[in-house]
């Protein structure tokens, strides 16, 4: 007999590498989404889908690269409470629920940190609009009772693959504007205030006198798939998990990193003002990448699961040469 794997928000760079990963593994894949077989505005579909599922693996939910205006900071949170909703209520109704449900989740649940790591166990929330999309997901997550399936939320530092974050870290550093990024002072905005039934965090957007000391808690994409199966396999680890590598670094040492392997003589550093006049053009957010990050994975380090690309600098090797290989592929 089969064993089945329900995926959901596939579309993406992480979901396809799952997706493949496990079709690999001998999985049969059910693929859940707006142009799925599976939609999620069928619920009896839903419920079909994750009847006699081995396990599901959910990574829905609109891309945080984006202005955080009204309309799109309601629907990042909108579509990831929904589905989670969706696919919980699913499970609950099957006759046969999945053993293990693994949904997405953030690192940037934890707050700004400088002084130390954020572990599960000693971690601290922190509080405004991401935070609150990423409490309001995982409660979400583990509301109600599920006996027969174990529940992991993968909080997921930056993943460092051929998708949206490296490529646009990769571009700046080969444009010459590959320098350090500095917090400081802003115009003041509301972008970044609380959401949700228990919104958190100030009118006004913070900001930090960092130094380009901010922290960046990363994990190659490799990695990601790779714990993912770890977490499908092991039924000791439920709970939320941090799925980032065991070397976090701080944003000035990115930059030097990424200028290096992309071969750049210089970078030019940038200010909180010019970034949010760059953000701006661009139509994404200063926050992903002043926010100071900093993540460990005590739970995944503790059960033995082995990174295969523990340091910053290989993790963005592999990048660089796998982009460029599959480019030649194309020509």
């Amino acid at each position: 007999m089969n064993r089945i794997a329900v995926i959901a928000g596939a579309s993406g760079f992480i979901g396809r590498a799952v997706a493949d990963a496990f079709a690999a593994d001998g999985y049969e894949i059910r693929l859940v989404g707006r142009d799925a077989d599976v939609r999620w505005d069928d619920p009896g579909a839903l419920r079909r889908a994750v009847d006699g599922a081995e396990v599901v693996v959910n990574f829905a939910g609109k891309s945080v690269n984006c202005r955080y205006i009204d309309r799109n900071r309601d629907e990042i949170l909108g579509s990831r409470v929904r589905t989670t909703r969706a696919l919980r209520e699913a499970i609950a109704g099957a006759a046969h629920p999945p053993r293990v449900w693994l949904n997405a989740s953030t690192a940037t649940i934890y707050r700004h940190a400088t002084d130390r790591p954020n572990t599960e166990s000693d971690g601290e929330l922190g509080s405004g609009f991401s935070v609150d999309v990423a409490t309001s997901w995982e409660r979400e997550l583990f509301a109600g009772t599920l006996p027969g399936t174990r529940r992991v939320a993968l909080r997921m530092a930056i993943v460092i693959g051929d998708g949206p974050a490296a490529r646009m870290l990769l571009a700046l550093a080969r444009s010459g504007l590959g320098g350090t990024q500095f917090d400081g002072w802003c115009p003041p905005h509301r972008r970044y205030r609380g959401i949700g039934e228990c919104p958190t965090g100030g009118e006004r957007a913070p900001w930090y006198r960092t130094g380009g000391r901010q922290r960046f808690s990363w994990v190659h994409l490799d990695d990601v798939v790779a714990a993912i199966r770890f977490l499908r396999d092991d039924d000791r680890l439920a709970g939320a998990i941090n799925i980032a590598a065991p070397h976090p670094t701080d944003n000035r040492t990115l930059m030097q990193t990424l200028r290096r392997v992309v071969g750049a003589r210089v970078g030019l550093p940038t200010t909180r003002w010019m970034l949010e006049l760059g953000m701006w053009a661009l139509r994404t957010e200063p926050e992903l990448i002043l926010k100071s990050r900093w993540v460990v994975p005590e739970v995944l380090t503790g059960a033995g699961f082995a990174f295969r690309h523990p340091d910053l600098e290989g993790a963005l090797i592999a990048v660089r040469d796998g982009a460029g290989a599959e480019r030649a592929a194309t020509l």
